[in-house]
């Protein structure tokens, strides 16, 4: 088949992968390059990165339904159009009359948004997975053409599932393909009364109250690592918390938000233990080490507060 693609993040890379070995890419569409990491240096998409590393026709645009740009796409003679994590909507001048499927990473209606990774682990989701829908004027409302399902780990972090789930696509939405080219697609309504919402996060989310039972706080932990991360105080030192696990009662037993050295936290209901974390400019260690180099937090009660 004819494709044109448009993604953006990292999360796309492997379905365009597979894609570019089984069918003919007319056009790859992505967002221009912006600043980012520390040195704040201008960096291409990794989905455009992919494209121009592999020679196919690659273009940055900042607003994909300018009518310049529209009727630029609308020359390619594409049997159909992936897109995944692309960072814009498609509007309806340059939808009309083709066939464009978007790939979710949630089991829609569950989650429609910009962070449905983050919100599944963070509500104390057991399953999620992928939706392929079709382009609807609302975000992520399109009619369901095909999903596959994965179990949510409890030591996993958004990261870790991201990662995870991005490899679950190139099958998904190959057969998605299949289906459209066979005439086999049967396109399934999403019922309004199920929609969850899962709207971005902003470095100001990403923190946690150890008031909450210790379920929610691990769920908030790992649903907020890598981004926007969760920290806390203790005393005047800024901490990052990357991991952490449901744990038995230590003795003596921690009041709420109080840590033991080891990392045991007292919870509003039950215990965690800080299996990893990351102090301001540091590299991530165990909670632990960590500790033994605040001498002067050593013998008082550490109290954990959002950040």
């Amino acid at each position: 088949m004819r494709l044109v693609l448009f993604g953006s993040g990292e999360f796309g890379v492997p379905t365009f992968r597979a894609l570019a070995a089984q069918h003919d890419i007319l056009r790859v569409i992505t967002q221009p390059a912006r600043r980012a990491g520390r040195g704040r240096s201008v960096r291409p998409t990794p989905v455009d990165g992919w494209a121009a590393d592999h020679s196919l026709p690659v273009d940055a645009v900042p607003d994909v339904n300018d009518p310049d740009v529209i009727r630029s796409i609308r020359s390619a003679d594409a049997d159909a159009w992936i897109v995944i994590a692309f960072g814009q909507k498609l509007g309806p001048d340059l939808l009309q009359d083709r066939f464009a499927i978007n790939l979710h990473a949630s089991l829609l209606p569950k989650f429609r948004g910009a962070a449905p990774i983050n919100h599944a682990i963070i509500a104390g989701e057991s399953v999620t997975g992928l939706s392929v829908i079709t382009l609807a004027n609302r975000i992520d409302a399109g009619d369901v053409l095909g999903t596959t399902s994965t179990p949510i780990d409890p030591g996993e972090t958004a990261g870790e599932l991201h990662d995870r789930l991005s490899l679950l696509g190139p099958d998904l939405v190959t057969t998605v393909l299949a289906d459209y080219a066979q005439g086999r697609l049967s396109p399934v309504p999403q019922m309004p009364s199920d929609v969850t919402s899962a709207p971005k996060f902003t470095r100001s989310d990403g923190t946690v109250d150890f008031a909450l039972e210790a379920d929610a706080v691990r769920n908030r932990v790992h649903g907020l690592t890598p981004w926007p991360g969760c920290d806390v105080l203790i005393g005047d030192r800024r901490l990052r918390l990357l991991r952490v696990r449901i744990a038995e009662p230590p003795t003596p037993v921690p009041a709420a938000r109080c840590c033991t050295p080891n990392g045991v936290v007292g919870c509003g209901v039950g215990f965690v233990e800080l299996l990893q974390v990351q102090a301001p400019g540091g590299r991530p260690m165990d909670f632990p080490s960590w500790y033994r180099g605040q001498r002067d937090l050593h013998g008082s009660t550490m109290e954990l507060l959002p950040a």
